[in-house]
This record gives structure tokens, C-alpha cells and sequence, in this order.
């Protein structure tokens, strides 16, 4: 069974220290048994975060701070309209990784499918895309760890966050693809809130195989 947490959404967006820190309290409890598989959902105040194979050049060139972590991936920007995942889960033996991100993919694509887009994967790039082969726009980042057999980190759906932040980071190490939103490719003001109940009903479906009408 999966425990859904919604951590904090709009006005209660969860700075990213402190997401980090329940992150690695429920996955301690997690691994140690104490605790079920366990999602939080969320959004984060504004903040840019990198993962272990950023490039220097990749970076703010204004000396905005960014936060180093311990996920794949590389640079992104976490803030208000954007729903965060964090799925820890344990994975079946043998772990396989790959398997996993695309699982992930798979429920953010249905997700979408549900709003009306036609969610797309790009072979070599993590993540879901939108929009016509060579022209895609990145919609949802992902970015994980395991450790001990559980995951860590998660995914961002892009739903009514700005996308000028984008501008001072080579987003996600790509150069020659941009970032959009569902509420920029619907034309419909789409929040975190409105997208929760379809990710979660997603998730339970793909990780418990329990569809819900």
C-alpha cells in the first residue's frame, strides 16, 4: 500500500531543506520498516537545485544560490505552480533503475492524457515532453536516488509555474529544448491542487494496480 502526505501547497509551499529533510526521515522509516511506502506531494518556495553531474557552465551566472543533492540528474528550478512528487518506494530485486523512471513517466503521460496533452518520452532524455518530434518542450522533470533498495527525490510537473526562472540555468544540462507548463499548453489556469487527485489515483494504479474510477 502507498501513504499519500501532502506536505503543503500554495501559501504553504515547503521550502526545499526542509522537503529534504522529511524526505530523508520517511525514507529512513521506509527502509528501517517503520513506515509504508510513502508519497509526498508538495510545492517548494522558488529555489534552484543540482544534481551530481552539473556542469559548472550549467549554473547561474549572477551568483543566485543554488542547493547541491544527492539525485541524478542534473540542474532545475523547484517553486510555487509546480507539483512536486516524492515517491519512496521500495524496488523489487534486482533494482533496476531505468525500469523505474519509466514507470514514473508512464503516470505523468496518463496525467496528461486525462488534461487534454499528449505527453510524449524523448529517447536519451528523462522526463515527459510535449509537442512535435524535434520541437519538444520538456513538462515534467525527473530526478532520483535509491538507496537500500528504496527511492528517493522524485518528479516536477510543471502546472502554472512562471517559466523566467528557466532562463538563467542550462535546465536539466539540455541547450536545445525549452520548458512549458499545462496551463500554457491547455490555456487553462491548471494548479498543483487540480492535477493531485489524477497523480495520485496514477500512482495507486501503477504501484498498488488498484485503479480508481
Amino acid at each position: 500500500m502507498l501513504d499519500f502526505v501532502v506536505a503543503g501547497l500554495s501559501a504553504n509551499s515547503v521550502p526545499y531543506l526542509e522537503g529534504l529533510d522529511l524526505q530523508r526521515a520517511v525514507h529512513r522509516a521506509v527502509v528501517g520498516g517503520q513506515r509504508p511506502d510513502t508519497v509526498l506531494l508538495l510545492e517548494h518556495t522558488s529555489v534552484y537545485t543540482a544534481g551530481k553531474r552539473t556542469a559548472p557552465d550549467e549554473r547561474p551566472t549572477d551568483g543566485t544560490p543554488v542547493i547541491d543533492v544527492d539525485r541524478g540528474g542534473k540542474i532545475t528550478w523547484h517553486g510555487p505552480g509546480q507539483l512536486i512528487g516524492y515517491p519512496i518506494i521500495r524496488l523489487a530485486e534486482p533494482v533496476d533503475v531505468v525500469a523505474y523512471v519509466r514507470r514514473i513517466e508512464a503516470v505523468l503521460i496518463d496525467v496528461l492524457a486525462g488534461l487534454g496533452i499528449a505527453g510524449v518520452r524523448v529517447d536519451g532524455r528523462s522526463g515527459v515532453w510535449v509537442g512535435p518530434p524535434g520541437l519538444e518542450e520538456k513538462i515534467a522533470a525527473i530526478g532520483i536516488r535509491v538507496a537500500d533498495g528504496v527511492t528517493m527525490h522524485g518528479f516536477a510537473l510543471n502546472c502554472s509555474n512562471p517559466l523566467d526562472p528557466y532562463d538563467k540555468i542550462v535546465a536539466c544540462g539540455i541547450r536545445d529544448a525549452g520548458v512549458t507548463t499545462v496551463s500554457r499548453v491547455t490555456g487553462v489556469e491548471t494548479t498543483p491542487a487540480d492535477v493531485i487527485e489524477a497523480v495520485t489515483s496514477g500512482l495507486r494504479a501503477e504501484f498498488e494496480g488498484v485503479v480508481v474510477a
